[in-house]
């Protein structure tokens, strides 16, 4: 591994497994599965960057976005992590309207400061009033990892069952509502997402190879450490990684042909994993190598 600055574009694409689980809640549909008009289940992007952040806060690799369950540092908000930075501090320090490249001097700080910052970017417009430095501070920083939304290869089914508590939250001799309650899953459905590392937004974050192989490793682990009451352990796994390199900083190929190499077949009865076929179709051009991880 090097901490040389990546040069070179990243495509990949990311095949994942659920069974009777609930992958992603659409806070809008009482929390069912998230399904789009088309029938097909879908996971949104957000969520997956959710949990590519929680492997790398396992990895020991610092975060800025942490949830609120996870957080390491005892920090409950964005403000309060980013002025713990000593390189933030020293930037703050200066005064924005002397200085030039103040902002410039801001976002190489926030990078070198935090992985997900540098991989994906972040959005910090900071409040007046509490006179701390970072007062009307409001610095967009575009990232080189972008991704997609997750969507399943096929339509899925939901199913919904009715599920009971065995004593009240609160007192009282007789059972209160909140002793009733719904459970939305999918039965089994299979869903891939893509994604790319572009090189110019890279260099301007400092997105490095060792980030690139941190990436990696987190979508390969991405439900490790994930499961929860909506998503049993081992009912969500990815089935498979596949990572291209090209050789150069704009691409072999069109990021659309190396994601639609990736092609996943299954029965629409299946019920197992084992059931899923997953082809890549290398196009065997020169400069753009492939690797298949089988994920966990």
């Amino acid at each position: 591994m090097t901490s040389n600055p990546l040069d070179h574009k990243i495509d990949f694409s990311v095949v994942i497994g659920v069974k009777n689980a609930n992958p992603n809640g659409d806070p809008l549909d009482a929390n069912r599965p998230r399904v789009n008009a088309d029938g097909l289940g879908e996971i949104s992007d957000v969520a997956i960057k959710r949990k590519i952040r929680n492997r790398w806060q396992d990895m020991g690799l610092p975060t800025l976005v942490q949830q609120q369950d996870r957080i390491t540092d005892g920090v409950t908000n964005i403000r309060d992590r980013v002025k713990m930075s000593q390189a933030v501090n020293d930037v703050l320090a200066e005064k924005p309207d002397k200085e030039p490249n103040w902002r410039e001097k801001f976002i190489q700080a926030a990078t070198q400061s935090w992985l997900d910052v540098r991989a994906f970017g972040q959005v910090m417009p900071f409040k007046k009033g509490l006179n701390d430095g970072l007062d009307g501070v409001s610095i967009p920083v575009r990232g080189p990892v972008t991704i997609q939304a997750a969507y399943s290869i096929h339509s899925i089914s939901v199913k919904e069952e009715q599920i009971t508590k065995s004593i009240n939250l609160e007192p009282g001799d007789t059972k209160g509502s909140d002793t009733m309650g719904t459970k939305a899953m999918v039965p089994f459905g299979v869903y891939k997402f893509n994604g790319s590392i572009n090189v110019e937004q890279a260099e301007r974050t400092g997105f490095t190879e060792d980030d690139a192989e941190a990436l990696k490793k987190a979508l390969e682990t991405l439900f490790v450490n994930d499961a929860s009451a909506a998503r049993p352990e081992g009912s969500m796994v990815v089935l498979k990684v596949v990572w291209w390199e090209h050789d150069s900083k704009l691409g072999k190929l069109p990021p659309y042909q190396v994601h639609e190499a990736t092609q996943v077949s299954y029965g629409e009865d299946a019920s197992s994993f084992a059931q899923v076929s997953i082809k890549v179709n290398d196009p065997h051009v020169d400069g753009l190598h492939v690797q298949e991880i089988q994920g966990y």
